[in-house]
C-alpha cells in the first residue's frame, strides 16, 4: 500500500476544477478567449492558498504551458529573465523543505 505524501496541490483552490481554465481547450484559441480564459484561471489563483508554490513548482520544472501560479507561460519565462539562477535555486530549495 503507498503511503499519500501531501503536496502544495492537496490544497491547491484549482483541485478539482475545470481544466481548459488553465490549459487551452483548442490549439486555434483566438487572443480574446485566451485572455478571457487566463483572466478566469488567474481569479481562482488570487484566492489560493498555496499560489506561490505552485509558481515555484512551475519555475523549476519548467513548465511550458497553460497559468501556473497566477501566471501564464509567457509571465514565467520573463519572471525566469529577471530572476538570478541563485534566487531561483533558493525557491527551488525553500519550496523543497514545504
Amino acid at each position: 500500500m503507498a503511503l499519500h505524501q501531501e503536496s502544495w496541490f492537496d490544497h491547491a483552490a484549482c483541485r478539482g476544477a475545470d481544466g481548459s481554465l488553465f490549459y487551452p481547450a483548442e490549439s486555434n484559441e483566438r487572443p480574446g478567449e485566451r485572455a478571457r480564459r487566463e483572466a478566469k484561471a488567474k481569479e481562482v489563483c488570487a484566492a489560493c492558498e498555496v499560489v506561490e508554490s505552485c509558481l515555484a513548482d512551475a519555475l523549476t520544472r519548467n513548465e511550458l504551458y497553460g497559468v501556473w501560479g497566477g501566471k501564464n507561460e509567457n509571465e514565467r519565462r520573463a519572471l525566469v529573465r529577471l530572476l538570478s539562477p541563485a534566487e531561483l535555486a533558493r525557491r527551488n530549495a525553500s519550496e523543497n523543505n514545504q
